[in-house]
């Protein structure tokens, strides 16, 4: 009885050590694949809120990290600065609406440094499926409201909701999740430019970081 305890015990491990080879090899062999597939999604990301025209850098390369109360909190957002002839031009940035209906809304907002916007995006929310929800592209095409919108800091009260005497729609049902999203996206563009007297100063992204 020992003996074939002993046996099956020898074999489960030559099972177990035969399928963690395999596991491993297969990770290896797919690796390349799969990290392609991260770039491209992350490339397509970046084309909808920087047109691909306005730089001739590699964007993804071009990835910094900023903290900075006015992106929603105080953790750390990538920023990927977009250069024509290494000069910078725009920046993508990721950001936080930190009031948003069901907690925080991670969104990516492309703006040059005079207040123009090219685009934002939401990267991911917890809004109410049927209403707030609709700051998704693939719901609404409200996200597109702020396609071309400029802002300064001397131009600012119209950079709300209708509800709050704004440009901005608000949902049916839904004010507070557009409202955060306005407001996160024109803190962001305000904070892009003041981005030119620190750019030298900022921290380049990990390899660990680019890859999330």
């Amino acid at each position: 009885m020992l003996t074939i305890m002993r046996k099956n015990g020898v074999i489960l491990a030559i099972f177990a050590a035969i399928t963690t080879g395999l596991t491993a090899i297969i990770h290896e062999v797919t690796k390349p694949a799969i990290q392609a597939q991260k770039t491209l999604t992350k490339q397509n990301l970046l084309d909808q809120v920087l047109p691909s025209t306005l730089y001739n850098n590699n964007l993804q390369s071009s990835c910094y990290i900023v903290r900075n109360q006015e992106l929603g909190d105080n953790t750390e957002h990538r920023l990927y600065i977009a250069k024509k002839n290494e000069k910078p031009v725009a920046v993508a940035l990721e950001t936080t609406a930190s009031d948003g209906y069901s907690g925080n809304i991670k969104i990516i907002v492309g703006a040059n440094f005079n207040g123009l916007i090219y685009g934002a995006r939401v990267l991911e929310h917890h809004e109410t499926p049927g209403l707030g929800d609709k700051i998704e592209l693939r719901f609404s095409n409200w996200i597109h409201s702020f396609d071309n919108k400029k802002i300064n800091k001397n131009h600012v009260s119209s950079f709300t909701v209708k509800k709050d005497g704004g440009d901005f729609d608000q949902f049916t049902g839904a004010t507070i999740t557009p409202r955060a999203v306005v407001n996160a996206i024109k803190h962001s563009t305000l904070y892009i430019q003041t981005l030119p007297k620190t750019i030298s100063h900022l921290k380049k992204c990990n390899t660990n970081t680019t890859e999330e």
